[in-house]
């Protein structure tokens, strides 16, 4: 039916006089609208349809993380946020004697919930708890303990920690082998980090022959290989550490042909598609509207480093725009289970190029065309 009525729409507009008053009409009320907030505000009261969708997934997700701070969780949002924030503090120049105290106890009482739920059905993340218990062991070890409010804090961390077994299940990040003389999960030197080992050409390299493929041998891609690329992705910056993203990925290939075959663009090669990756932002990460974007930002920058990871395992890729398009939105949602809170950013397709296979040249700016350097205006 979906498709019935996008063909229908584009024989009509197909015809030049149909056109040209829609597109006429379209400038016409879009200069109106796009005059002052005012007129932005009416226009979208009209068209509210338009960012419905993304205004519920703003509130849902809101509700949720209230909802969440305290339930079972595999990853503690408020914990992990506030120990990060503890790292910015602890890496301040000139660091200060006493700092956090208007979100320690709160940091604590994160901690401790999610000890006291680790036995349960939900498996707390263990290189999690390692994390928080080392930063939080650094914080105590160089603040003033004179301090009632830290002094509270610290008696609260050694009861709990003491309750701690041996943090089991931590699995060794690619940080871990990139600093050296560091056995803490805490903040350390810039100057302890070892060489990348990867030089400017090599990258520019790998940037160049990264191309988009669309057309794939018809063979397995390993979950070991997944992996690989999302132990690269996972080390992108994200706001306060959060990692607010999900990557539904896909390797069975008739369900990896059935999520492809969703998106606008992908008609006449969905089908051969062997594996794929659903890049999910999960706005129950966030308690504020003002970080609403984030997710976005985030999602993006684990997805370009995904996409790297790929390559450099001979596996090739590309990304397939997902328009916020209310049928499109609804296919989605129930084909992957997603609630209302969790928005898709992208989709990677991905596995084995076929040599034989065309890729679009697809030619980039200049770089003056990309780039202004001390100019405001």
């Amino acid at each position: 039916m979906l498709k019935k009525l996008k063909s229908t729409a584009k024989n009509v507009l197909a015809n030049p006089q149909v056109r040209a008053v829609y597109n006429g009409t379209n400038r016409a009320v879009l200069a109106v609208a796009a005059s002052n907030r005012l007129t932005a505000t009416l226009y979208s009261t009209v068209g509210f349809a338009t960012f419905n969708r993304e205004q519920y997934a703003v509130l849902r997700g809101r509700s949720h993380y209230y909802r969440d701070i305290n339930r079972p969780q595999r990853n503690n949002v408020g914990l992990r946020r506030n120990i990060h924030r503890l790292e910015k503090g602890m890496v301040m120049q000139p660091r200060r004697d006493v700092f956090a105290l208007d979100y320690l106890g709160e940091t604590i009482e994160f901690l401790e919930g999610a000890l006291s739920r680790r036995s349960g059905a939900v498996r707390v993340d263990p290189n999690e708890i390692a994390w928080a218990k080392d930063v939080l062991t650094a914080y105590f070890g160089m603040v003033d303990l004179s301090n009632p409010v830290i002094a509270e804090a610290k008696e609260r961390f050694e009861n709990v920690i003491g309750t701690l077994d041996p943090v089991e299940g931590i699995d060794e990040q690619p940080t871990d082998r990139a600093v050296t003389d560091v056995v803490s999960r805490s903040p350390f030197l810039a100057g302890q980090r070892t060489e990348p080992g990867v030089t400017y050409d090599q990258m520019l390299n790998l940037a160049t022959h990264r191309r988009s493929v669309r057309w794939f041998e018809q063979r397995e891609v390993p979950t070991e290989l997944v992996d690989k690329a999302l132990a690269v992705a996972r080390q992108s910056p994200t706001a306060c550490n959060r990692e607010p993203y999900e990557f539904k990925v896909f390797t069975d290939p008739a369900m990896a042909r059935e999520v492809a075959g969703i998106p606008f663009g992908t008609g006449g090669y969905s089908e051969q598609v062997p594996a794929i990756a659903v890049v999910v932002g999960k706005l129950e990460n966030y308690f504020s509207p003002r970080d609403r974007h984030a997710i976005y930002v985030d999602s993006s920058l684990a997805a370009m480093s995904f996409i790297y990871g790929l390559e450099t395992l001979g596996l090739s890729s590309t990304i397939i725009n997902w328009p916020d398009f209310e049928p499109l939105e609804i296919q989605m949602q129930k084909a992957l289970g997603l609630d209302a809170s969790e928005r898709v950013i992208m989709l990677i397709a991905f596995g084995y190029a076929d040599p034989d296979g065309g890729v679009p040249f697809s030619q980039k700016k200049s770089i003056d065309s990309i780039r202004s350097i001390n100019a405001k205006k």
